[in-house]
C-alpha cells in the first residue's frame, strides 16, 4: 500500500489556519488532520477527540514520560501534543496527515521525520492581522498585544518551511494548500507504487 504523507501547517494566531484547514479537509479526500491532546480549557462549541483531546496536566506528563508524543510544546500556560501512534495508523493505511503546530513542534518533528512537508501560513499584513485577533471579541487588551508579540515570534521561522501560502483571498489559500498536496501526490516515487500494475502494462 501506498503511505501517507506527513504534512506539518503552522502559522502565527489569527491568520486563518484553521479556517482553511477545515475546509481543505471537506474537498481533499484521503486527508486527515491529528487531533492534539491538550491541558487548556474547552471552549465553547468544542469536542473532545474531533478538536483536541482535553487531559489533565498529570496525565499530559504521563504520557511525556512513555513517549507516547511526536513533539509537544508549552504554548502560553498550556501544553499541546501529537500523538505518536494516532500519526502513524494513518500514514499506514495511506492517507495523508495535517499537524497543525507551532514552529517549536515543526522542529521536533522534522529531526524525527525529515521526509515531511511543511507549510506556513501568513496574513497579508500586520495591521490585518491584528484586526481579526481584536474581531474574536474574547480577549483582552493585553491577551492580544501578547498574541501579537508571539505572532511576530512564529513568522520569524517562516523561513524554516517548504512552502509559503499567504491567506488573504480565502479562496486563492486554499487552492494553493490543494495544490501542494496534489503535486506531491504525483510524485515518481507515489505514482510508481499507486500505478504499478498500469506501469507493468505499459511496459510490457
Amino acid at each position: 500500500m501506498n503511505s501517507g504523507k506527513l504534512y506539518i501547517i503552522s502559522a502565527p494566531s489569527g491568520a486563518g489556519k484553521t479556517s482553511l484547514v477545515k475546509q481543505l479537509l471537506q474537498e481533499v479526500a484521503q486527508l486527515t488532520v491529528s487531533v492534539s491532546h491538550t491541558t487548556r480549557a474547552m471552549r465553547v462549541g468544542e469536542v473532545h477527540g474531533s478538536d483536541y483531546f482535553f487531559i489533565s496536566v498529570d496525565e499530559f506528563k504521563t504520557m511525556i514520560a512513555a513517549r507516547a508524543f511526536l513533539e509537544y510544546a508549552q504554548v502560553f500556560d498550556n501544553f499541546y501534543g501529537t500523538s505518536q501512534q494516532a500519526v502513524e495508523d494513518n500514514l499506514n493505511r495511506g492517507i495523508d496527515v495535517i499537524l497543525e503546530i507551532d514552529w517549536q513542534g515543526a522542529q521536533q518533528i522534522r529531526e524525527m521525520l525529515p521526509e515531511c512537508w511543511s507549510i506556513f501560513i501568513l496574513p497579508p499584513s500586520i495591521e490585518v492581522l491584528q484586526k481579526r485577533l481584536r474581531g474574536r471579541g474574547q480577549d483582552s487588551e493585553e491577551v492580544i498585544a501578547r498574541r501579537m508579540a508571539d505572532a511576530v515570534t512564529e513568522m520569524s521561522h517562516h523561513d524554516e518551511f517548504d512552502y509559503l501560502v499567504v491567506n488573504d483571498d480565502f479562496q486563492q489559500a486554499l487552492s494553493e494548500l490543494k495544490s501542494i498536496i496534489v503535486a506531491n501526490r504525483l510524485q515518481k516515487d507515489r505514482q510508481q507504487q499507486k500505478l504499478g500494475d498500469l506501469l507493468k502494462n505499459l511496459l510490457a
